[in-house]
């Protein structure tokens, strides 16, 4: 995986027990959401969206990721069976795209990160208006928001 604009850099992350670690490609300065959904506001899970092909998991991670789904079951929660920490998942509003925690991104390459409130007990209302789902699309359609 190679950085492919300028503002782009590759963030390497992963979960408590590090048996879970990925690279992803995306700027150095991001968007992260935070949600109040019945699952987000239990974990206290603020992460930013790239598109899915920007994310990789490291070999051997695979092994040690358990999945989670409830109600449409589009979103795929995703955690780390030996530490039950959520580095990434698949989010209902982008599932072409991977949401990645911001606090579980290895420190020094996020330069700045914007919140912003994500509401997930209105989730139908809240979409329409919040244009997340280009965050998953790649800069050019996202740029557009």
């Amino acid at each position: 995986m190679s950085a492919s604009a300028p503002d782009e850099v590759v963030h390497a992350g992963g979960c408590h027990c590090r048996r879970v670690r990925w690279r992803v490609e995306a700027p150095g300065s991001v968007v992260a959401w935070v949600c109040n959904c019945s699952d987000c506001s239990m974990r206290g899970n603020p992460h930013f969206v790239v598109p899915a092909a920007r994310f990789r998991l490291q070999p051997g991670a695979e092994e040690f990721i358990a999945t989670y789904t409830f109600g449409t079951h589009t979103a795929k929660h995703t955690f780390c069976k030996v530490c039950g920490i959520t580095s990434f998942y698949t989010p209902r509003s982008n599932p072409d795209g991977v949401a990645v925690t911001v606090a579980c991104v290895d420190p020094g390459t996020l330069r700045h990160v914007e919140y912003r409130k994500a509401d997930g007990r209105n989730w139908e209302e809240w979409f329409e208006r919040s244009r997340i789902a280009g965050f998953s699309k790649g800069k050019a359609e996202a740029a557009g928001m």
